[in-house]
């Protein structure tokens, strides 16, 4: 890869980063004091899901790293994305939604005891934040 070649996904990865952040812990807190949300995050109070604390950076990191991975992905896989930026976003956020968490989310669901509406809800997000940055990717790394 050439310099300029990673210089637009290494960009591109910190815009998507910072947006995603924004956007999710944004998000979280107008859902977390929304109280028609309330019961939903319930379900996060159980045992599988309480940290001592020393975990919570990659809690909280988690936005910038899937940035950085998606625009490593993007940047390999661009070519076949046609179309407008936002079509481009969204085909994008489909193919990662489907090849990468419905998998994982499968095993997750297998394994883990929670519900079917957490897990959807995960993926959701996913599907969000897989959109909104193949969409920042589309239009800084075309």
């Amino acid at each position: 890869m050439d310099k300029v070649r990673i210089n637009k996904m290494l960009t591109s990865g910190l815009v998507a980063g910072i947006v995603l952040s924004v956007l999710s812990y944004g998000g979280l807190f107008l859902a977390v004091n929304i109280e028609f949300f309330t019961p939903f995050f319930v379900e996060y109070l159980s045992g599988v899901f309480i940290s001592d604390q020393s975990r919570d950076f990659f809690f909280y990191s988690h936005a910038m790293l899937i940035s950085f991975a998606l625009s490593f992905f993007w940047d390999r896989s661009r070519s076949i994305f046609s179309g407008p930026f936002l079509l481009r976003g969204l085909e994008f956020g489909i193919t990662y939604t489907i090849a990468g968490l419905l998998p994982i989310l499968w095993m997750t669901y297998s394994q883990i005891d929670v519900s079917e509406t957490m897990v959807l809800s995960w993926l959701g997000f996913g599907f969000f934040q897989s959109t909104v940055a193949g969409m920042i990717f589309a239009k800084m790394n075309p």
